[in-house]
């Protein structure tokens, strides 16, 4: 019989240091079928608009999460995650068509539907999904920038991403166009801390930080108040959102 694993949880956003207004948003819910799903967006387009775009992208997600038919078999599990973010993605689209005002919001998306032994990610943007396995940190998405591009197709080295003129130049973002482009994965999954956030996170804190940060004995939400405190700390250059899961051992 496959594993259905306990745990504590938190979420938070913060402001951070630079921004005048708070485009993150964060959430994490739990089903009476021991499923988990964790959610990280961050808005684009200015206040008003990024705050707007990622806020509708949470609500969707988490309703079409409450509402899904319970025990979703294992051979559709990726093609009820993409049409939950294909209709977020329609929903933000509309609304923006719409409305002026809110003309050009996006939001980044990613997401992990944690089932018994799997893990089910989605990704659009480049907000992260990272796993703490064997006291290393894995990350499980890609991110779908310019950059990330140039750096899997072997133009630039792996440091060079990180300061790379056009690092932040997105290749996909959700509520831009009609349709949205999902990577989705599914990953086996072992009872290992999972860390979903966006890049104003992982962009003042260094990986191997993070790790630390979450490897200590804190509390779940302890752990993210860290997290978010180290990236003001080294100066809090955008809105930070987490969302963070640990198994019970």
């Amino acid at each position: 019989m496959k594993p259905v694993f306990k745990g504590t949880y938190a979420f938070k956003t913060d402001i951070g240091k630079v921004r005048v207004s708070n485009e993150d948003q964060a959430y994490v819910q739990l089903n009476s079928d021991g499923e988990v799903f964790l959610i990280v967006c961050d808005g684009m387009g200015g206040q008003n608009k990024g705050d707007y775009a990622s806020k509708m992208a949470i609500d969707s997600m988490l309703d079409s999460f409450a509402h899904k038919s319970p025990h979703v078999p294992s051979l559709l599990r990726k093609t009820w995650i993409t049409n939950a973010v294909k209709k977020a993605n329609a929903i933000i689209f509309d609304e923006a068509d719409k409305n002026p005002i809110y003309k050009d919001m996006g939001t980044t998306l990613v997401a992990a539907w944690i089932v018994k032994d799997k893990l089910v990610l989605a990704n659009v943007g480049d907000s992260r999904c990272y796993a703490l396995r064997n006291d290393a940190l894995v990350r499980l998405s890609e991110d779908q920038t310019y950059v990330d591009f140039l750096y899997r197709t072997g133009k630039i080295s792996e440091s060079q991403t990180l300061s790379h003129p056009e690092r932040h130049v997105l290749m996909n973002a959700l509520g831009i166009y009609p349709s949205a482009s999902v990577d989705v994965k599914v990953i086996a999954y072992h009872g290992e801390p999972i860390l979903l956030c966006s890049d104003g996170l992982y962009n003042n804190v260094a990986e191997n930080e993070i790790r630390s940060l979450i490897s200590t004995d804190e509390r779940a939400d302890q752990k993210a108040l860290s997290l978010i405190n180290e990236a003001n700390n080294n100066g809090g250059s955008d809105n930070i959102a987490v969302a963070y899961w640990e198994p019970i051992k």
